[in-house]
């Protein structure tokens, strides 16, 4: 299967990217390599794959080390590009991950959210119905949940408010995608993201903001006083639902002359840990790895956060026979142990 895989130089894009060419997919990577965090981190992850930096400004795409890897530097915006590399690729499925991220970010530069995550989504679904892609998986996020206060968060759920312009963009693609779905016989599943962390993580996230502080002896911000709970889920954990929806795509519908919610082509997973973690309890973990303390500024709930999320994956359970399971613990060690090898740090 020839798939393409938007923000293919991301943390999850990244992972998923290695994951399907290990299982012997034909991977076409697509991403714009923008300066919302460090672009270096990106550039190394596609040097890690044997993506050849310096061609990167030609308008052709950049062949891997791998046979089976491509990679096309291409905004989601430029719908022209984007329509040459569906034209010339010819993808059987596509996982579209590239969008704007962070809740924060968007309180001051909400324009980013729009053309990303509106403008770049929509070409992408408008391009999958014109050039007859059957297979499309999106990332979607938790923050859908907004101001939702029944736990655990569950698919089956009304999300009617947002708490950020993020969360808002993203209910926004989930709606595009079922009217698509329905539509045109589009074979489409949303994931709905929980707190992802792991190595070559993003460095606005909580687990690398607190242990590059840590390692600086900086003081970190803690939001409403600490009292929150993240459903924080291992990349890896992240990467082998994902890889499963693609090989399982929501079915189509038997009968597609009129609309039953039950027949659709259209479905929602969440993906998280199903086992919520006390920011304090995560802090704490972080100091028993390194062996250190924080030094803590406590702060009132940030607008847009949520207080907690809590993933119900029972249909990812009972249709995949899949639960994400790495411990807190075993992913931070994970997380350090890269952190520390990637910027050459040796604790006294």
């Amino acid at each position: 299967m020839k798939i393409l895989v938007t923000g293919s130089a991301g943390f999850i894009g990244f992972h998923l990217v290695k994951s399907l060419l290990k299982k012997g997919f034909l991977v076409v990577g697509v991403d714009n390599l923008n300066n919302y965090y460090d672009s270096q981190l990106k550039i190394d992850r596609l040097l890690s794959k044997g993506i050849n930096i310096n061609k990167l400004n030609k308008d052709s795409f950049v062949d891997s080390d791998d046979s089976n890897y491509r990679f096309y530097k291409c905004n989601l915006e430029d719908e022209n590009k984007l329509k040459k590399i569906f034209s010339f690729e010819k993808f059987e499925a596509v996982c579209h991950l590239a969008a704007q991220a962070g809740v924060r970010y968007s309180l001051t530069n909400p324009k980013a959210y729009i053309t990303s995550n509106i403008i770049g989504f929509q070409n992408i679904i408008d391009l999958c119905k014109d050039f007859e892609v059957g297979n499309f998986s999106f990332a979607s996020s938790s923050s859908v949940y907004g101001a939702n206060s029944k736990l655990p968060f569950s698919t089956t759920d009304r999300v009617d408010h947002p708490l950020s312009l993020y969360a808002a963009t993203k209910k926004s693609n989930e709606l595009v995608a079922h009217t698509y779905s329905h539509l045109y016989g589009i074979r489409i599943t949303g994931l709905r993201f929980f707190t992802v962390y792991g190595p070559w993580g993003r460095p606005d996230m909580a687990l690398f903001l607190f242990v590059n502080s840590l390692l600086k002896n900086e003081k970190i911000n803690v939001y409403n006083n600490g009292n929150m709970t993240r459903d924080f889920t291992y990349i890896d954990d992240i990467v082998k639902g994902i890889v499963k929806v693609i090989n399982n795509p929501a079915k189509k519908p038997e009968e597609e002359s009129f609309y039953n919610p039950t027949m659709s082509s259209y479905k929602i997973y969440n993906i998280g840990n199903n086992n919520p973690t006390k920011l304090m309890d995560f802090i704490k973990t972080i100091e028993n790895v390194l062996n250190k303390k924080f030094k803590i500024n406590y702060m009132e709930i940030q607008p847009g956060d949520v207080p907690n999320t809590y993933a119900n994956i029972d249909d990812l359970i009972k249709e995949f026979n899949y639960k994400p399971n790495t411990s807190i613990k075993t992913g931070i060690e994970n997380f350090i142990d890269w952190y520390l090898n990637y910027y050459k740090i040796q604790l006294l």
